[in-house]
C-alpha cells in the first residue's frame, strides 16, 4: 500500500523522506518523535456534515479545530467525525492513518480538501503513507501539487 503512494509521488517528480516508527493513533502518540523528524507534523481530521458531504481537514497537530468555527468558515452542515467504516469506504484507510495520501483511493472524489493556512506556510510537512506506523515528509508546495493532480481543489483557509 505504502509502495504505491511512494511510486506515484516518485511519478510526479515529489521528493519524499519516510521515517519508521511505533504505530501512532493520536498526536500525543507521536510527540517524542516530533524532534527527530524534521518538518511540521499534522494532523488530519475525516469529518461528515448533516448533508452528507465528507471533508479532510490538514492541520498542524497542535493548532486546536473548532467545529462550530469550521462549520462557519465552510458553509457546511453540523460537523462530526465520521465513522471508522466510511473512513475505510471512501478513503480506504484505518482510524490513524488518516492522510491526504488517501485521497488517491478516493475514486468518486466525495471527500472535500481543506488545508489551514500554516501547513501552506510550513516548507516541510509530515503525514502518514497510508498507515500508522511511519511519516513521510514533502514540502507543502508538493502536497499542493499531489491533490490538484488528483483533481480537488483545496480550500486554504484558517482552521483555528
Amino acid at each position: 500500500m505504502t509502495e504505491r503512494i511512494f511510486a506515484f509521488l516518485d511519478s510526479l517528480g515529489i521528493k519524499h523522506s519516510t521515517v519508521r516508527h511505533k504505530p501512532l493513533f493520536t498526536v500525543d502518540d507521536g510527540r517524542d518523535l516530533h524532534g527527530e523528524i524534521p518538518g511540521l507534523h499534522c494532523k488530519n481530521l475525516f469529518l461528515k456534515d448533516r448533508k452528507g458531504r465528507l471533508w479532510l481537514v490538514v492541520m498542524p497537530c497542535d493548532k486546536r479545530a473548532g467545529l462550530a468555527a469550521l462549520e462557519k468558515k465552510l458553509c457546511s452542515g453540523r460537523l462530526s467525525f465520521g465513522s471508522a467504516e466510511l473512513l475505510m469506504e471512501v478513503l480506504g484507510v484505518a482510524p490513524g492513518a488518516v492522510t491526504p495520501f488517501a485521497l488517491i483511493n478516493d475514486k468518486t472524489r466525495r471527500v472535500t480538501v481543506v488545508l489551514d493556512e500554516d501547513v501552506m506556510k510550513a516548507e516541510l510537512v509530515n503525514f502518514h503513507p497510508l498507515r500508522n506506523d511511519a511519516s513521510t515528509a514533502i514540502l507543502s508546495a508538493d502536497l499542493l501539487k499531489f491533490i490538484n493532480v488528483l483533481k480537488y481543489e483545496a480550500i486554504i483557509i484558517d482552521c483555528g
